[in-house]
């Protein structure tokens, strides 16, 4: 596991759409489908990592308080399975099931949706505004494995507190810290 910084999508980018398979469902979802009335909040994530694993009961309750705001919400999981096998879809099921995920749960096969929205780790989080632009990218909260900091959402949900308020995009985004996105070696050989 190598301990990666977010990319920081440029701020005002417009969402990159996709249409992949939501594991929980079985149906395919595309960015239309999860997109909310108010915002929408990306994330990628995967099941073993441990930094997700660290937050994902604050990822569902974020998810679980702002869906009633006009927020949608949609994780997405980019990980090369065949190397880690342990992050193929029935796991991403199992885990949905276990922290109770009330928002799809799509599997990036290709890896072609982590490139376009320049995702590098997971947790990796993004917010769109009402009109599909980029108004904040970073990090849940301080909280990480072992660091003591409280795991309380403080960084996304004051985004998204702002964002309904109609205020401007925060200007302190600090980038999420997480476990490197698992890259084919046809990915990775391509970006060099």
């Amino acid at each position: 596991m190598a301990l990666t910084p977010s990319n920081m999508l440029p701020l005002g980018e417009k969402a990159p759409d996709f249409d992949l398979e939501d594991t929980i469902s079985g149906k395919s979802v595309a960015y239309q489908d999860i997109k909310g009335e108010q915002g929408t909040v990306v994330m990628f994530i995967c099941v073993h990592c441990p930094y997700v694993i660290h937050i994902q009961d604050e990822l569902a309750s974020v998810a679980n308080f702002y869906k009633e705001k006009g927020i949608g919400f949609v994780a997405i999981s980019s990980n090369d399975v065949e190397k880690y096998p342990q992050d193929a879809p029935e796991y991403m099921r199992k885990q949905a099931e276990e922290v109770g995920f009330n928002f799809p749960y799509l599997f990036d096969e290709s890896q072609e949706v982590a490139k376009a929205y320049m995702a590098a780790c997971t947790p990796d989080i993004y917010v769109f505004d009402a009109r599909d632009q980029c108004y904040y990218r970073g990090r849940l909260d301080a909280a990480t494995p072992g660091n003591g900091q409280p795991n309380d959402g403080k960084d996304l949900r004051n985004a998204l507190e702002s964002l309904l308020s109609d205020q401007a995009a925060p200007e302190e985004q600090l980038p999420s810290m997480g476990c490197n996105i698992k890259w084919k070696p046809s990915v990775v050989s391509r970006e060099g």
